[in-house]
């Protein structure tokens, strides 16, 4: 198979490049400088065994490449913001022997949250949804790092909405071959909302910096709460913390790199690299979007929205308020 990484950010990029250094034919899809350096220069990836540089066909779109084939698998890794451009612009993309990507490849989405899947399915009919554990950063034009050790990641896959098929179990092995953990399950829905419940922390990560203090843990353990009570109450099933450390056993560890320090997960680098955008309307905006619908009060992760909307709509750089500011506003939300 071919893997297609439509988005070679961080979590794109720490795919694409471990799955070309197993010996898979990969192509990366990216655009402005970090495209320009991927082409030059090709994907730098910084990880414990040292930096390894893979030079991989680069293209901007589809435009870019000879044709798509049958064994094509594309695997879609951008913020959710630009999920449905992506899939707009791939969909209608014709595949060698007939039929188009829509109708013929599978659709892996490697994302936080849980809307891409839905926005895949009004036009891809094979669809597999991922939990991406993860650690990895992109805050350099072709530069990507992931500090995870003797696991670069796990990533639960399944089919979406539920189920598995033969696709499924064959990424599955190809990415347990790039030092990946890749369980296959029928129920990836349930890993990715108690993998959106911890990313309930990024808007609060990019806002003040690292989550290391008494008071900025404790107020990511209310933001948490709330969030677990809203999918309690709209009957959302998702694996308990105690699942989620027996998957987790262990068997990655984060280890200093190089060159490389760990500023901060997703969003915290969407400010650094000055995007514009965050992902903060599809996480903590998933939690206000619930409670809206089944009648649950989301006061702080609506305020984490709505500053991490302003932060990102303004540029401005992450970690320029302070936990007692945030605090301040968060107990006068509610």
């Amino acid at each position: 198979m071919r893997y297609i990484i439509i988005g070679a950010g961080a979590v794109g990029g720490t795919i694409g490049g471990r799955l070309a250094g197993a010996g898979q034919e990969v192509v990366l899809v990216a655009r402005g400088a970090h495209h320009a350096a991927l082409r030059d220069d090709g994907l730098r990836l910084r990880v414990p065994e040292g930096e390894l540089t893979y030079r991989l066909p680069v293209v901007e779109g589809p435009d870019g490449l000879d044709g798509l084939r049958p064994d094509d698998v594309l695997v879609l890794a951008v913020k959710t913001q630009d999920s449905e451009a992506a899939l707009r612009a791939w969909a209608p993309v014709p595949v060698a022997g007939g039929g188009t990507a829509a109708e013929r490849l599978p659709l892996v989405c490697a994302q936080n949250g849980v809307e891409s899947q839905r926005l895949a399915l009004r036009r891809f009919r094979h669809v597999h949804g991922v939990c991406v554990w993860l650690p990895c950063t992109h805050v350099e034009p072709g530069v990507v790092s992931a500090a995870g050790t003797p696991l670069t990641g796990i990533l639960h896959l399944g089919r979406h909405p539920h189920g598995a098929d033969d696709t499924t179990h064959r990424i599955a092995a190809d990415l347990e071959k790039a030092h990946f953990a890749a369980p296959v399950v029928a129920d990836v829905a349930r890993w990715q909302y108690a993998k959106l419940l911890s990313n309930l922390g990024n808007a609060l990560e990019a806002l003040t910096g690292p989550v290391d203090s008494a008071d900025a843990r404790a107020l990511y353990t209310r933001v948490r709460a709330e969030g677990e009570r809203v999918l309690d109450a709209a009957g959302v099933p998702y694996a308990s913390a105690e699942e989620e450390r027996r998957a987790r056993g262990g068997r990655m560890t984060l280890v200093p790199l190089p060159g490389a320090p760990r500023g901060g997960g997703s969003s915290w680098q969407s400010l650094s690299r000055g995007t514009g955008t965050i992902e903060a309307d599809y996480l903590n905006g998933e939690i206000v979007l619930l409670g809206r619908l089944h009648g649950v009060p989301t006061p702080l992760n609506a305020l984490l929205q709505r500053l991490a909307d302003t932060f990102a709509r303004e540029r401005r750089r992450p970690g320029q308020m302070t936990v007692a500011e945030l605090v301040r506003l968060a107990d006068e939300a509610g």
